[in-house]
């Protein structure tokens, strides 16, 4: 038989135990209480850019949609090309590509903002390293009910030869399509698919997303209450991240985080990062919730 002492000993050891998992349970539930995202288990639409940098920022835009390729295909998520602009010396000056699965835009929304590199172009005969960067911006795709309704009359629409990938008939025809939504200065083109009217519709769904997408920013922009934009706007000043080849490091600054894996993240070992913002993003949550009540 165990004397008292054991046996408080080991009330006071099954109490701690029991305090950890209470208090573990109980951030679960707050976490699950937060006001949900509708658009979390929406598709998203998953745009690249190059930045500055020349070249070399558009090769390193192809290495990021080789990233996000990888990771879509670890989660078993389907991407759909809707428009690539090659660049000169590989890469590309812009891609935008539709991921339909579970929870798609939930997992990518962080994404958004300037992903800057740091490394030694292929191009450069002395060694120097350069700093190169590219935007990414992730957007909702948003269902035939909610797509906004845009008046024939606030679109400039020009057809144009396709310059991309597409089989040898793809340029013989004016079947790429520029649409420019004339209240908003925003364009976008598409030139993907040889049929016109495909490009065409494509092109006005994007266009839509980016629509919402610009009405989404201006809101968070005058809600004084934010404490922190951890949610990147895709504008080229909103540092994300930095990829710095030569240390094999990558930064994410707007939580300060730094992992020298790299190699594993352009693999698309893509968790490492998102899941300690959506952590840091559900404790401001938390926070400001605490602050109102």
């Amino acid at each position: 038989m165990l004397d008292d002492l054991e046996m408080r000993e080991l009330a006071q050891d099954e109490l701690k135990e029991a305090k950890i998992r209470s208090e573990a349970l109980e951030q679960k539930l707050q976490v699950l209480l937060l006001p949900q995202d509708p658009d979390d288990e929406r598709d998203c639409f998953l745009e690249i850019r190059a930045g500055t940098g020349g070249d070399e920022a558009a090769i390193f835009a192809g290495d990021m949609f080789r990233m996000y390729s990888r990771y879509a295909e670890t989660r078993r998520w389907k991407m759909e090309v809707m428009n690539i602009n090659e660049g000169e010396q590989g890469g590309y000056k812009e891609v935008i590509t539709k991921i339909t699965g579970n929870g798609v835009y939930g997992q990518l929304k962080f994404e958004s903002g300037g992903h800057r590199v740091q490394r030694v172009p292929k191009t450069e005969s002395q060694g120097r390293i350069h700093t190169s960067a590219c935007t990414v911006a992730v957007m909702p795709v948003l269902p035939e009910t909610e797509v906004l309704e845009i008046s024939d009359s606030d679109l400039r629409i020009d057809t144009f030869r396709s310059s991309g990938a597409g089989g040898q008939h793809v340029n013989t025809t004016d079947s790429a399509i520029r649409i420019t939504h004339l209240p908003t200065g925003i364009v976008v083109e598409c030139q993907d698919e040889r049929s016109q009217h495909k490009n065409k519709a494509k092109a006005k769904s994007v266009l839509a997303a980016r629509i919402r997408e610009a009405e989404r920013q201006k809101r968070q922009q005058t809600q004084a209450s934010e404490r922190r934009n951890l949610l990147g706007s895709g504008d080229r000043s909103d540092r994300s991240r930095t990829y710095n080849f030569p240390q094999g490091r990558v930064t994410d600054h707007r939580i300060n985080l730094t992992l020298y894996r790299l190699d594993e993240v352009m693999e698309g070992k893509l968790d490492i990062l998102i899941e300690p913002i959506v952590q840091e993003y559900q404790a401001d949550q938390l926070a400001a919730l605490s602050e109102q009540e």
